[in-house]
């Protein structure tokens, strides 16, 4: 017991012992004052959210016969949330440029609905490029763009969008990788495709970040828009969208008949009285 106690009187004292010691070593006080501070550059590389109007969207190789080995996600996911992405583009004004592996052979064309949903959407073939950033026609209109944020998404995610992405990213600019918006031969392939570009300094997100992101707020005059895309990659929000209608519809039915009758509304056991008036609902007490 003694011997427990003493064990607890010392180790505070050694403690003490060593801070004031290194508080005497001659220096010691001056290194802990003069000790390196972020610089700027290092500040500003700590993450952020992306600005929208820094941001271009590059959707690689969505083409139907690329996705026949698609198994990593459902090719209804697939097609859904690449078609989000190209409607996000028209509603937020975000360029968009696609390519395609060689388009003409088995890999196939490119989906239509890409170009149909974002007819502003640059197209750049390529010349058996395997990576769209070996394609010197490629590389060139985003260089031109002047944005410095890639959003990718493609097929097959450990070629098409992990090759570009690695090589933008040694070239300065801050890469996205939509995963659900890509898709692999499998399994395997797309969480080793993750971890490599993880380690590259990608940054993976999803559909619903990417959209969210560049929505920022309700508060928006084309914000109803933006719930029209929820809808589409969550089709539970659509339904909790119709039933928020619906209820909101019955409420202005049973408002109006209540105040042309100057009566009172029971919501969920609480009465209402309507001033007959104004229109304005009263707690009935």
């Amino acid at each position: 017991m003694r011997s427990l106690q003493k064990t607890r009187l010392v180790a505070p004292l050694i403690l003490a012992l060593a801070a004031g010691v290194a508080l005497g070593v001659p220096g010691y006080a001056d290194a802990q004052a003069t000790k390196p501070r972020p610089s700027a550059q290092q500040a500003s590389a700590q993450p952020k959210l992306f600005d929208p109007n820094d941001t271009i969207i590059l959707l690689l190789d969505h083409q139907t016969g690329l996705f026949q080995t698609v198994k990593d996600i459902t090719l209804q996911e697939l097609r859904t949330n690449t078609a989000v992405l190209a409607k996000l583009a028209t509603v937020a004004k975000i360029p968009v440029i696609t390519t395609a592996s060689e388009p003409n052979g088995p890999n196939g064309p490119l989906m239509p609905e890409i170009h149909q949903l974002a007819p502003a959407a640059t197209f750049i073939g390529r010349k058996g490029e395997i990576s769209a950033w070996d394609n010197t026609d490629f590389v060139k209109t985003v260089r031109a763009s002047g944005k410095k944020t890639l959003i990718m998404a493609g097929v097959w995610t450990s070629v098409c969008v992990a090759f570009p992405a690695i090589q933008a990213k040694a070239e300065g600019y801050t890469v996205y990788a939509v995963i659900d918006a890509s898709g692999d031969m499998s399994q395997m392939a797309s969480r080793a495709a993750l971890d490599r570009m993880t380690q590259a300094g990608i940054i993976p997100v999803t559909t619903n970040v990417v959209v969210t992101e560049v929505q920022r707020t309700w508060a928006r005059p084309d914000a109803l828009r933006y719930a029209e895309l929820y809808s589409d990659f969550a089709p539970h929000y659509r339904a909790a969208i119709e039933s928020y209608q619906k209820a909101q519809e019955a409420a202005r039915g049973a408002a109006a008949g209540a105040t042309a009758a100057g009566g009172a509304i029971e919501v969920e056991g609480l009465f209402f009285i309507v001033d007959p008036v104004t229109g304005n609902t009263i707690l009935a007490e």
